[in-house]
């Protein structure tokens, strides 16, 4: 190989790479929105399954964070972001409008559940979260 065939070849490589960073985020954002309503579901089966009120509001709390934007008025900043590194919350994150609808419907079942003081009541609502989130991270 002559040295201007190495540089092209090395060219090449270099552009490939830089198409595979280019291209790579976009995929991995696409992506991230299950995974933010797969962890939020966990969160939410956590939750339903809490032996006290507490931890189905703490849990409930991890499953919100997960849904919506940091900057949101329902983002609690004292609790635990599981999705942090995934972006910027599963409701933001999806570009379907059909898929935003439902995850704000879950999102309002998460409320309600830290609403409620009745730990039977907020169990309910947390199971309900729960089979939203896991009908729509299939």
């Amino acid at each position: 190989m002559t040295t201007h065939q190495s540089i092209v070849a090395l060219l090449a490589a270099i552009a490939g790479a830089a198409m595979v960073s280019v291209v790579a985020p976009a995929y991995a954002a696409a992506t991230d929105v299950k995974h933010e309503i797969s962890a939020a579901a966990v969160h939410a089966h956590l939750a339903g399954n809490s032996a006290d009120l507490a931890g189905v509001h703490s849990h409930l709390h991890h499953t919100l964070n997960c849904l919506v934007d940091p900057k949101d008025a329902a983002f609690d900043t004292k609790e635990m972001n599981p999705c942090a590194s995934m972006g910027e919350g599963a409701i933001p994150d999806a570009s379907d409008a059909t898929l935003k609808a439902a995850l704000r419907a879950a999102a309002k079942e998460a409320e309600a559940g830290i609403a409620e003081s009745d730990l039977s009541k907020a169990q309910t609502d947390a199971r309900g979260t729960e089979s939203m989130l896991i009908t729509l991270a299939k």
